[in-house]
């Protein structure tokens, strides 16, 4: 396999770990960190939702989302994760994956901030539209959460790729602990600038009409790390295996890598047309070659990873229900 392969796919997979692997790591890392903010940092203001815009007068407790509002404002993101996965990975084998990056990244971006701008009269517009931005940034982080993971693994090397995919996803866990840590900062920070009283002394003046600046805020920050490594990402040149295999330009991914690798690297424009050429390299994703070769691969991992990410999205969505 090693000999059909370009020479620039081979140097790739026998490069020594190098600077530009960690700053890929941190690149696409950010975008797992972003991703798992804005996901997350949700279950963390459905409290204070309710307490502003569900109020009931003469009830003993704060006022609470309705479990019907509840539901869409903590899932609909999830809604919008699923159909991005598909749509924007799909674009990614079209138009490339640093493109499309860019895109996902800047939707984030602005459906974040828009989330912390919802607008409404009354609570049902306010909450309609939060659940309306929250499922373009869903479908902004579903088109991030598969291109972070397959650019880091084009560009690593056989040897750490491995532990370079697994550092990336292990940006989540920042991304979640920096959500708790900026609500805890914000709300102190509100709490010790306007001083209230207790639910159980002052029901309606207990929650201070500048509390609704807390959640906004909370959710605007979501913004801060895509838009920080927005430049670094489209720095970053298109990987060599996109720019050979599929769009069949193998000067241009040689010229890329060797500046990356600071190596020289032929470019083989004959060879990158015999291996497209080639029946054993061009079978689709529902071709029974696929399923031949790969599909059991293909079912194991995304069995476990579904039973994982039912145990992992459910924790953390309703921990506040377990502490509260």
């Amino acid at each position: 396999m090693a000999r059909q392969q370009l020479q620039v796919l081979n140097t790739l997979d026998a490069a020594k770990t190098q600077l530009y692997h960690f700053t890929a790591v941190v690149i696409a890392g950010m975008g797992f960190f972003t991703d798992a903010y804005d996901l997350f940092s949700i279950s963390l203001v459905t409290k204070l939702l309710g307490r502003i815009y569900y109020h009931v007068d003469g009830v003993g407790k704060p006022g609470t989302l309705p479990p019907k509002v509840s539901a869409a404002v903590t899932g609909v993101a999830f809604c919008g994760t699923l159909a991005g996965q598909l749509f924007f990975g799909w674009l990614g084998d079209k138009m490339g994956r640093k493109r499309v990056y860019g895109i996902t990244l800047i939707l984030m971006v602005i459906c974040s901030i828009a989330s912390g701008l919802s607008l409404g009269c009354e609570p049902t517009g306010v909450m309609t539209t939060l659940c309306f931005f929250r499922f373009w940034l869903g479908f902004g982080i579903g088109g991030d959460y598969p291109l972070s993971a397959t650019i880091m693994s084009e560009y690593a090397n056989k040897k750490t790729r491995g532990a370079f995919i697994a550092a990336v996803f292990a940006m989540q866990g920042f991304g979640i602990l920096a959500g708790g840590i900026v609500a805890l900062v914000v709300s102190a920070a509100f709490d010790h600038a306007y001083k209230a009283l207790p639910y159980s002394i002052d029901p309606v003046g207990s929650t201070v009409p500048q509390a609704d600046y807390v959640w906004r805020i909370i959710l605007m920050v979501g913004a801060l790390p895509a838009l920080l490594t927005y430049y670094w990402r489209m720095r970053m040149p298109e990987t060599a295996r996109y720019t050979a295999l599929v769009a069949n330009n193998a000067k241009k991914a040689a010229a890329d890598m060797s500046k990356v690798l600071q190596v020289e690297i032929q470019a083989e424009d004959d060879k990158v047309g015999k291996l497209v050429e080639d029946p054993a390299h061009s079978f689709g994703l529902f071709s029974r070659q696929f399923a031949r070769r790969h599909g059991l691969h293909l079912l194991g991992t995304t069995t476990t990873w579904f039973l994982l990410d039912i145990a992992f999205y459910s924790s953390n969505l309703f921990q506040k229900d377990i502490f509260y």
